[in-house]
């Protein structure tokens, strides 16, 4: 789904600490920083909470390429 390292980068990117994604997706802010810096198994709900709650800040996940390297970035404003 994402790697620890892409949801640090997201959560970064928006401008968010461990608290407010913990408080945007629902979830707990040691969860948050377990999988971040230990790579811990979170449940497959809560890896769907946080990509929810990042897709809300405008921030999209990307899969890895032949080019290229998996990585989050803003999605484009419509």
């Amino acid at each position: 789904m994402f790697t620890p390292l892409q949801l640090r980068s997201a959560r970064v990117l928006a401008g968010w600490t461990r608290a407010d994604l913990a408080k945007a997706s629902g979830t707990a802010a040691e969860t948050v920083q377990g999988f971040e810096a230990r790579g811990s198994d979170p449940k497959r709900s809560t890896l769907i909470a946080w990509r929810n709650a990042l897709a809300k800040a405008g921030i999209e996940f990307t899969d890895e390429t032949d080019e290229h390297g998996a990585g989050v970035r803003f999605r484009k404003r419509r």
